[in-house]
């Protein structure tokens, strides 16, 4: 099967000419456990119908710790560089899984919000279903949190994989 590494920018340019008759799931992944699990329901899934994951990393737009830091100077070079090797690191997890389960996987990163961003991809891809994990923190199960918001939103079918 195959696995194609980091995309960035526009998730939807040509594939509505490729995913004809073949389901499509977006899955959000952060490396966390929770979002690993939401992987690897939608490897199962993807498996049984014969589908494809498009697997989307989502970058907040405004780094949080430049944001708690205001006075003292943040070093957004560095900040970038770090991020863009996590991404490297994630791209390459989920290249490495998609392969172990046998799934055609496509990973796209994206800058913004977490749940608009699943949602433009999956409505660009003409995705059949958006699967997230449940957050684990605390804070998001008062405030709400990515899965929350997705589930609530109405705009495509959610599934979130509590583990």
């Amino acid at each position: 099967m195959t696995a194609v590494p980091v995309t960035e920018g526009k998730a939807g340019d040509d594939a509505a000419a490729e995913v004809i008759g073949r389901p499509v799931l977006v899955v959000g992944v952060d490396g966390s456990d929770p979002s690993w699990d939401a992987f690897a329901w939608a490897a199962g899934e993807a498996r049984r119908c014969r589908g494809r994951i498009i697997a989307v990393f989502v970058t907040p737009l405004v780094e949080p710790e430049a944001a708690l830091i205001i006075s003292a100077p943040y070093n957004y070079g560095a900040a970038m560089e770090a991020r863009d090797q996590m991404t490297e690191e994630l791209a390459a997890e989920v290249a490495k899984r998609a392969d172990e389960l046998g799934v055609e996987v496509r990973f796209v990163r994206q800058k913004g919000d977490a749940a608009h961003v699943l949602t433009q991809v999956a409505c660009s891809e003409h995705a059949d279903l958006i699967a997230v994990g449940r957050s684990t923190k605390m804070l998001h199960r008062l405030a709400g949190s990515v899965s929350r918001r997705l589930a609530l939103s109405r705009d495509l079918p959610v599934t979130v994989v509590v583990p």
